[in-house]
């Protein structure tokens, strides 16, 4: 590595030699040995959590009609719902939720391939999702649950009483929340008899499995580079709302005359 790199581009960060950098690369490495590790280790004791059956008949609008949560499945066994933020009355849906659907049309295919399918659920009437799913270009499946329990059964929807108390319960503990709506990934299974099971839910930050493209920003120099931003995400647009030639906030070389 060259010391004698531009430092106004280096922002003063350290420069050493390969061999140093080796070094230390190296000890890191072990670090994310141990956190693969640790990865794996949870995702086992994640599908040994016990089950509980959905007694409750939930029903959908969906492009064929009115489908049961068994229906949704589409033959395989098991099922991987994004509960997207997306209530009625709302003329898009939320940007994050946008985010990790962004990632999913190109992993369907792959999906299917391991006996999963997945598809995105909201409140929002049908017309309203396919009108924003067309604008999008999304072709994942999108039902609505609108006028079902479905939303609220799931901690991601939350009634107007239980938002007036200050207070909700959301990834699994009573917590301020500032919308009627929230993030959230649910797991189901679906066994010979039909029956249909719900494994695993995943709130807040838990969503973030969703979000392939911060785990390449993870890797990047700057990172997610979103420490004085008023909120994480409050970068994120739908994906046809960013500018056609972005460039960085105070960076040198944009944004001056």
């Amino acid at each position: 590595m060259n010391a004698t790199v531009d430092h106004a581009h280096a922002t003063n960060h350290p420069v050493v030699s390969m061999d140093q950098w080796i070094t230390e690369r190296t000890a890191l490495l072990a670090q994310e040995k141990e956190l693969t590790q640790l990865r794996d280790r949870i995702a086992r004791e994640r599908r040994a959590l016990p089950w509980v059956r959905i007694e409750k008949n939930h029903v959908f609008d969906t492009l064929e009609g009115r489908r049961s949560l068994s229906d949704l499945f589409e033959g395989r066994r098991q099922l991987v719902v994004q509960h997207f933020m997306f209530a009625p009355g709302w003329e898009q849906g939320c940007p994050s939720c946008s985010f990790m659907a962004d990632h999913i049309d190109g992993a369907r295919p792959h999906l299917a391939q391991r006996d999963l399918t997945f598809l995105a659920v909201s409140r929002a009437p049908l017309v309203d999702i396919e009108r924003f799913r067309n604008r999008m270009g999304w072709q994942f499946k999108w039902v609505s649950s609108h006028g079902s329990d479905f939303n609220y059964d799931f901690g991601v929807s939350f009634r107007m009483e239980e938002r007036s108390s200050g207070k909700v319960r959301y990834n699994y503990t009573l917590q301020p929340f500032p919308h009627e709506e929230a993030p959230g990934i649910s797991a189901f299974y679906q066994d010979d008899t039909g029956a249909v099971f719900h494994t695993y839910s995943t709130y807040g930050r838990g969503v973030e499995l969703m979000m392939g493209a911060y785990d390449l920003l993870d890797i990047a120099p700057r990172g997610r580079n979103e420490e004085d931003l008023a909120y994480p995400m409050e970068w994120v647009r739908h994906h046809d709302r960013y500018e056609l030639n972005p460039v960085a906030k105070g960076s040198c070389c944009g944004g001056h005359d």
